[in-house]
């Protein structure tokens, strides 16, 4: 499920950002992206973030940035006088056809002559406040997936409610063609019977009838279709399924199963379905199953 949480506080003088971004995957896939100060923490962090987010392509971003200008808070890198005039030296001598901008631009590119300083390791009570500050952009994180979910549980009961009309709408056809099919059968036999001379047995014949339309009963499609749709329903509304909460048992899946299930059974319907007033409310069907099952995939 998509996601996205940030939360910022002040640290010794910075800023420090915490942001947390997920994109829909059916594992865990995190990708962590830390200060230098903090990158001794980023086991611990991969641990506490994997048992909360669960599951998706998750961005986690954690840096420091600086309040005040650069100059004034010392906070840019300096330049190693001694490399600098040293390399300078050699290129005039090596490279003596380059021009003094093209030298110094060459000598500003190594990476002696403007290094940053190592950072100092992080102390317990600075990486409580990066823990607190975690905390809090994992909160926005779930806010975020409430609303996505909240978004989603009201589209799938719109899709699932358009199902169920579309389904009622199949039962007058239904009825409709029993008497359709005996009435072609009868007529088809009628002019067997001139052709040949021979009446039909009316008795086997009411048995081919009723062979004929057991076949193409679709009685147990329906039922079994409308348990899947009650049964999706009651799934969706376990433990805010859709609502980006953690769920045991893996909700998102176990939807996704129960609309392959329905799917199975509006393809029999559509199979059994001889009238094309009947194929095309399953081909409506068809379509509203597809948009659920595009969804399904950002349900944790």
């Amino acid at each position: 499920m998509t996601g996205y949480g940030k939360a910022e506080t002040k640290m010794d003088g910075k800023r420090l950002v915490v942001e947390i971004k997920s994109l829909n995957s059916k594992q865990m896939d995190m990708s962590v992206r830390m200060s230098a100060a903090f990158r001794g923490q980023e086991l611990a962090v991969r641990s506490k973030l994997g048992k909360l987010l669960e599951r998706g392509k998750v961005d986690v971003a954690i840096y420091t940035e600086e309040l005040t200008d650069g100059a004034e808070a010392g906070g840019y890198t300096p330049i190693n006088k001694g490399a600098y005039a040293f390399h300078l030296q050699e290129l005039k001598t090596l490279c003596p056809e380059l021009t003094d901008a093209e030298r110094a631009m060459a000598v500003l590119r190594m990476p002696d002559v403007i290094k940053a300083d190592e950072p100092a390791p992080v102390s317990d009570e600075q990486w409580q406040v990066v823990e607190q500050t975690i905390d809090e952009a994992v909160k926005a994180f779930v806010a975020f997936r409430v609303q996505e979910g909240a978004a989603l549980e009201a589209m799938f009961t719109e899709k699932l409610d358009a199902i169920s009309a579309l389904l009622a709408e199949v039962e007058p056809y239904e009825k409709g063609r029993v008497e359709k099919i005996r009435q072609h059968l009868l007529s088809n036999l009628e002019k067997l019977a001139e052709e040949t001379r021979k009446q039909v047995d009316s008795n086997r014949l009411e048995q081919e009838l009723i062979y004929y339309l057991e076949k193409l009963d679709v009685t147990e499609e329906k039922v079994r279709l409308r348990n899947h749709i009650k049964y999706f329903r009651e799934t969706m509304s376990q433990q805010s399924a859709v609502s980006g909460q953690q769920s045991e048992g893996g909700v998102g899946k176990k939807l996704g199963f129960v609309a392959q299930e329905m799917g199975r059974e509006i393809n029999t319907l559509g199979s059994k379905s001889n009238q094309s007033e009947m194929q095309i409310i399953v081909v409506k069907m068809k379509d509203l199953l597809e948009q659920i099952k595009e969804q399904v995939l950002n349900v944790l």
